[in-house]
């Protein structure tokens, strides 16, 4: 007799779990950048028009600032923090603070293959990573540690050299 009472509910609930109803819930504003940026995640939300002109107009925001380890101010900025300033400003996206995190997302695609927007990583010594984005024409925006926020050419012999990988976060338009 129980079970009979309790056939009705089950059926309720199983229709809940097929439709995917059941497990729907709204993200908590402060984890939001979660839903932006995930690594697992193989990209992320396509922004709306023109990836290059929205970055290179934040770029102008930025350029010559000076770099300055674990800054993330016009008086200052590292290459993870003005990556964080690009995208957000651009794109409307958030990405980790740290080229370790920020290496993570999206994923990997050849030198070759690099579109504006991607991010381009480099290991600068053993214990070091550096990261710009990417803007066509073997261009990258970065903060340089000599020039500040400055745009440097990929087939530079420095930056070959030392050339790790790159990572699309975002589907190119």
């Amino acid at each position: 007799m129980y079970f009979k009472k309790l056939i009705p509910a089950m059926v309720v609930i199983a229709t809940s779990l097929l439709a995917g109803n059941a497990c729907a819930f709204n993200m908590p504003s402060e984890f939001s950048s979660l839903e932006k940026y995930h690594p697992s995640m193989n990209t992320l939300p396509s922004p709306k028009g023109n990836i290059k002109s929205k970055i290179l107009s934040q770029y102008a925001k930025w350029k010559g600032t000076q770099y300055r380890w674990g800054g993330q101010s016009r008086s200052g900025i590292d290459c993870s923090a003005l990556m964080q300033k690009i995208f957000r400003g651009s794109l409307q996206m958030e990405l980790p603070r740290t080229t370790g995190e920020q290496i993570k997302g999206g994923y990997r695609i050849t030198q070759r293959d690099l579109q504006p927007g991607d991010l381009v990583f480099f290991k600068t010594s053993p214990d070091d990573r550096h990261v710009g984005v990417y803007i066509g024409q073997d261009k990258f925006i970065h903060a340089s540690k000599s020039q500040g926020v400055t745009v440097s050419e990929l087939s530079d012999s420095y930056w070959q050299a030392h050339y790790e990988t790159a990572r699309r976060i975002t589907e190119n338009v």
